[in-house]
């Protein structure tokens, strides 16, 4: 028994995971929030199968940080198995269930009996055997300064242990189109192991003497995600420590409903229609449908109409896209010779032949 205990000790495994967005219903559908709820479920029974020695939550457990009641059951279910497996989960607030008011609290802290261990700026670091684990819950841009001195004071501290590991939830310029608040020369580079949230691609990177892991989300939380759900999946990292450069372990979970993405042509409609029927038929769970419909050359409504009655009822939602044929042709003058923007919106929504929608466009503009 001691044998094994001293075997286990040298493990030094752990997952690291963020962005679940417990609570979060996608499109206003109920069906969406259940299937948040479901992929956590699949992914604390994965990190068990995984045999880890402790988690790394980098933010975002909650949609909101006032989590609905189901929201909070789900997470409280997941912990507890967690605890049933002696794995202590490590966690700090992301921008989404930190409340950017002084002396306020995150969520989180209603699991603290349950094994989880709040990473906050009251509290910042933690040992876990060897391991030195610090971080900071999600600053935004405008706090850059005492954020960077913060990081400086986590850094000197960093630089007494073998092994440390950074948890944070900040947009990185280098992976984050819009909106960072983090350029990567502000990140110290003497931690082993950057486990970071916030961004919801998976990002596997080298930084300072270790790696730098986006987990990315664990559902699609924004259609834009689909390409890199395709590419790279969605699930955690399951990283060793062992050695002198972190090891990453890439756990993929599927999503428990599909995403699916076609381009249809007016012209061949009845057809595509049938391709799609194909498609989805045999899915477990009605799939939420990305379509667009090239070369329309009629009434937008009529087509919208008819895809819904032919795929409405095998499917959770219709997203439809519309291109209109040759609406990019150059926009004739009109004889007074004066075009606004009021003139090219009304020019452009002729084709869609609904007066109501042109009407509405114009009171908006």
């Amino acid at each position: 028994g001691y044998n094994t205990k001293i075997l286990e000790g040298n493990i030094m495994k752990f997952a690291h995971l963020a962005d679940t967005h417990l609570g979060y219903r996608q499109y206003g559908l109920i069906e969406r929030e259940k299937d948040f709820y479901e992929v956590f479920e699949k992914i604390i029974d994965k990190i068990i199968e995984e045999n880890v020695d402790f988690v790394i939550h980098s933010g975002d457990l909650f949609e909101t940080a006032r989590p609905s009641p189901m929201a909070l059951l789900t997470s409280q279910k997941g912990l507890l198995k967690l605890k049933g497996a002696g794995i202590p989960m490590y966690a700090i607030a992301g921008n989404h269930d930190v409340v950017m008011r002084s002396g306020s609290i995150p969520p989180q802290v209603i699991f603290k009996k349950l094994g989880l261990k709040v990473i906050s700026t009251i509290n910042p670091t933690y040992l876990h055997d060897d391991i030195f684990i610090a971080g900071l819950p999600y600053f935004p841009a405008s706090h850059s300064k005492a954020f960077k001195s913060k990081l400086a004071e986590l850094s000197e501290k960093a630089s007494h242990h073998d092994k440390s590991i950074l948890v944070l939830h900040q947009g990185i310029h280098n992976y984050f189109d819009y909106q960072y608040e983090l350029e990567i020369s502000d990140i110290p580079d003497n931690f082993n192991y950057y486990a970071l949230g916030h961004i919801h691609k998976y990002v596997n990177d080298n930084f300072g003497k270790g790696k730098l892991v986006y987990p990315g989300s664990c559902e699609i939380w924004k259609t834009s995600e689909l390409e890199d759900y395709e590419k790279n999946g969605k699930g955690f990292v399951v990283v060793d420590m062992e050695s002198s450069k972190p090891v990453i372990k890439r756990v993929k979970v599927d999503i428990t409903r599909e995403f699916i993405k076609k381009d249809l042509d007016f012209n061949n409609l009845e057809e595509d229609i049938l391709a799609i029927k194909e498609t989805i038929k045999n899915l477990d769970k009605k799939p939420i449908l990305n379509l667009t419909i090239n070369n329309v050359d009629g009434d937008v409504s009529h087509v919208y109409e008819i895809i819904q009655k032919e795929l409405g009822d095998l499917t959770l939602m219709i997203r439809p896209n519309f291109n209109m044929l040759d609406l990019d042709e150059p926009i004739a003058l009109p004889s007074d010779g004066k075009i606004g923007p009021k003139e090219l919106l009304v020019e452009r929504l002729e084709g869609y032949g609904n007066s109501d929608v042109t009407n509405l466009a114009t009171d908006l503009y």
